[in-house]
């Protein structure tokens, strides 16, 4: 069996926010940390019937990158679901409510 490894590692200041969101792979093409600005991180409890959630952003995270970063988030989310169980309609849903949130955030989606 192959085993793969992702690290995190949050740098936080004296009241515990986040200043640095470092992550590295044992499959990634370098091995160094990459500095990110904000991650989710989604678990499903198969015992609990319930998920867990980490969501972290650092303090410099700028808002416009905040919600750009949540516009990307639910698309891919539509891509996993769709994937995952074949609910194209539901999908479609999740495609116009992105459409929506785009609009009312200004985001541009072709960027």
């Amino acid at each position: 069996m192959r085993q793969a490894e992702i690290k995190i590692t949050v740098e936080l200041d004296d009241q515990n926010m986040p200043e640095n969101i470092l992550w590295e792979s044992t499959d990634a093409e370098t091995k160094d940390q990459v500095p990110v600005k904000s991650m989710i991180l989604a678990l499903w409890d198969h015992n609990y019937k319930n998920s867990m959630r980490i969501d972290l952003w650092t303090k410099d995270m700028p808002v416009d990158e905040m919600k750009r970063f949540f516009y990307e988030t639910l698309q891919t989310m539509g891509d996993s679901f769709l994937k995952a169980t074949g609910e194209e309609n539901i999908v479609e849903d999740l495609r116009d409510y992105c459409a929506h949130f785009a609009d009312k955030m200004g985001i541009d989606p072709r960027k």
